[in-house]
């Protein structure tokens, strides 16, 4: 869906939550190859048997790259992605973890540009047991309306 809202049309508290979506096994296997990180928190059963957590892990790329895929289900036509602040990987994500995300408005500001604004998100994601698993502040740069 495409829309068109603008700067000053964007409400501080806003908050809008996504579907949920299960980190497979797959998904951590093709990570590992397109970015080179085999380390054995993500790939070695038997040795992650031997740590605290006791099976494989996401890598936290992976965690950031699904949750921000599944608050792009809007698009607007007058923001873009202008950064991400303060990621933080809070717990860790296991194969078979159903994630989801909530995505609340918590600043606006002006930006050196004019006819821009910047539009902070905070952005959560949890798990299927409503924990935190990752959270970080995602920045877009928003067109104003003409004056």
């Amino acid at each position: 869906m495409f829309v068109k809202r603008y700067f000053e049309d964007i409400e501080i508290n806003e908050v809008r939550r996504s579907g949920k979506r299960v980190i497979a096994a797959a998904d951590i296997d093709l990570h590992a190859k397109e970015s080179g990180d085999y380390f054995p928190h993500h790939m070695d059963e038997e040795w992650c048997k031997t740590q605290p957590f006791k099976k494989r892990m996401a890598h936290g790329t992976v965690i950031i790259t699904v949750a921000v895929g599944l608050t792009a289900d809007v698009i607007n036509e007058v923001s873009m992605t202008y950064g991400y602040d303060k990621i933080r990987f809070v717990r860790p994500v296991f194969i078979d973890d159903a994630i989801y995300v909530t995505a609340t408005i918590k600043d606006k500001k002006d930006h050196k540009k004019p006819g821009f604004g910047i539009v902070t998100e905070l952005v959560e994601c949890f798990n299927q047991h409503d924990e935190l698993v990752m959270v970080c502040e995602h920045l877009l740069l928003v067109n104003k309306k003409e004056n």
